[in-house]
């Protein structure tokens, strides 16, 4: 009896804990609200599919630039991009740990594009953005 107690204790803490965890979505909104403060830029707390999402539309941007024979510009845009991820990722914020590497890297990358300036008003990368900001 004393055993089956324990062990009947034992599973309703791990399935307590289980439980009372937060999702995938709320840890990276989490995250990007930590990464805020780093990076600058609007308060928006993307999902890590959003955050990889608008990497890649400005990965595509790049590419078309440079396809485009803009190589200067899209290099400019790079370093930028890198400046600021930089600034951002001198440690990683608590609420950021429980994310793998690769989440928290597309999480800080995304809040920097936001923190350049370089997103519309629904968190989506906009290139006229990037190159208006980089002509200044």
């Amino acid at each position: 009896m004393r055993n089956t107690a324990a062990l009947l204790a034992a599973c309703l803490l791990a399935v307590g804990a289980v439980g009372c965890s937060k999702s995938g979505d709320e840890t990276a909104k989490d995250c990007a609200t930590a990464l805020t403060e780093r990076t600058g830029g609007k308060a928006d707390t993307p999902t890590v599919s959003e955050a990889k999402e608008r990497n890649d539309a400005l990965d595509k941007a790049l590419a078309d630039m440079v396809r485009s024979g803009y190589q200067g510009v899209a290099k400019d845009a790079f370093d930028a991009v890198e400046e600021k991820t930089k600034e951002g990722g001198k440690s990683r914020p608590e609420a950021c740990e429980p994310l793998s590497g690769d989440d928290y890297t597309a999480l800080l990358m995304a809040k920097a594009i936001d923190g350049l300036g370089w997103t519309d008003g629904d968190g989506q990368f906009d290139k006229l953005k990037m190159v208006e900001s980089l002509g200044d």
